[in-house]
C-alpha cells in the first residue's frame, strides 16, 4: 500500500529573504557561543562517527523541508549545508 506525504504550501523562492536564510543556516548565532562553533565541537566528539551524523542531519533536512507551512526553503538549505560539509570531510582526509 502506498502511502502519500502531505505537502505544505510552497512560497515563491523571491519572496524568501534569501541573505537572512543563508545567514541563519551557515552560520546561526545561537550555534557561535564561545571560542568554538558547535559543528567543530561536535566533530571533535564524534571522531570518525562524524559523517554518519552530517548523513543523519542531510536526511532529515530534505525529508522535513516539504511538511512545512512554510519556510520550507530553508530546510533545504540546511540540508545542502550537511551535504556541503560532508564533502568538505571526505576531501579534507
Amino acid at each position: 500500500m502506498k502511502t502519500s506525504v502531505p505537502t505544505a504550501h510552497v512560497p515563491p523562492f523571491d519572496s524568501v529573504d534569501k541573505e537572512s536564510i543563508d545567514k541563519e543556516v551557515n552560520h546561526p548565532s545561537h550555534y557561535n557561543n564561545g571560542s568554538i562553533e558547535c559543528l567543530e565541537y561536535i566533530r571533535q566528539q564524534l571522531g570518525s562517527g562524524y559523517p554518519k551524523y552530517l548523513e543523519g542531519n542531510i536526511i532529515k533536512y530534505i525529508h522535513r523541508h516539504n511538511l512545512k507551512e512554510s519556510n520550507n526553503i530553508k530546510d533545504l538549505k540546511k540540508g545542502e549545508f550537511y551535504l556541503k560539509e560532508l564533502i568538505r570531510y571526505y576531501e579534507d582526509l
